[in-house]
């Protein structure tokens, strides 16, 4: 089960074990995989490759067994859809032991898309390693972690907000929290808030250099994401959040897009 626990213990794996996951275990991913849902009823597909038979790997790991990849549709959204799919997928994974990390660059792409069997009409986001965590990260994993500053977070009165972009949001907020702990590419947190009228509105501020026909946005899967964090924490407390896409015309600053609103009942 996905709990807010699990979002907030859930960290990064790049040094891995080596050993192949237990067959029940691998299971149970790939039954979630084929379940997984996100607000914008756009289809992802995973697909589990086996490290060795496929010959992948990625410079930045060490012993993972198992890979998964993510297509989705060419469509608007697409990107925001597979972020939140796959940030479920990853998160129950951890629920059940196995770790985790998002690539989306530092990998030999073509050989993942092949494995992958990536069709016309799709993209291939990202991948992750599956994997159990070794005892001791790797020397060149704690330094990765150390130079994006992986273990904190920008202060929650940077990122949300009430009303307006002007206001920082004065109350603590349990689900937005889960938003700011969530994982992002090079920890940029890209995601923005803003609380007005008891719904939530998810603004991307972009950077660049985040945009290519491969991958898409990677900032908006970073959106999703955050959607993910907020829309499942939501569910654990008994509430039912609404998500649309329907722009509140809040003035917002340059370099800052509309992404989606939730309500909450």
């Amino acid at each position: 089960m996905i709990t807010a626990d699990t979002m907030l213990t859930r960290k990064s794996v790049r040094t891995f074990d080596g050993r192949p996951l237990e067959e029940a275990t691998a299971q149970k991913l790939k039954t979630f995989a084929a379940g997984a849902e996100n607000p914008f009823d756009i289809p992802v597909t995973f697909v589990f490759l086996d490290a060795k038979e496929k010959g992948l790997s990625s410079p930045v790991l060490t012993g993972e067994p198992l890979y998964v990849a993510g297509k989705v549709p060419k469509v608007p959204y697409g990107d925001v859809a597979c972020g939140f799919s796959m940030e479920a997928l990853l998160l129950y994974a951890w629920s059940l032991g196995v770790g985790s990390v998002w690539i989306g660059g530092t990998m030999k792409r073509e050989l993942f898309a092949a494995a992958a069997e990536l069709g016309e009409g799709e993209r291939m986001p990202c991948v992750s390693p599956l994997g159990y965590p070794a005892a001791k990260r790797s020397l060149r994993e704690a330094i990765m972690r150390r130079g994006v500053d992986a273990d904190s977070r920008l202060p929650r009165e940077k990122l949300f907000f009430q009303e307006n972009f002007d206001t920082p949001l004065s109350a603590a907020d349990d689900l937005l929290e889960l938003v700011r702990w969530a994982p992002s590419a090079v920890n940029k947190q890209p995601w923005r808030v803003i609380l007005r009228n008891g719904t939530y509105h998810f603004y991307l501020k972009h950077d660049r250099g985040y945009v290519s026909d491969a991958v898409g946005d990677m900032q908006k899967i970073d959106l999703g994401i955050a959607l993910c964090h907020f829309v499942l924490g939501a569910r654990e407390k008994g509430l039912s959040p609404a998500v649309d896409v329907s722009d509140p015309a809040i003035a917002a600053p340059d370099g800052v897009e509309y992404i989606a609103s939730v309500t909450l009942a």
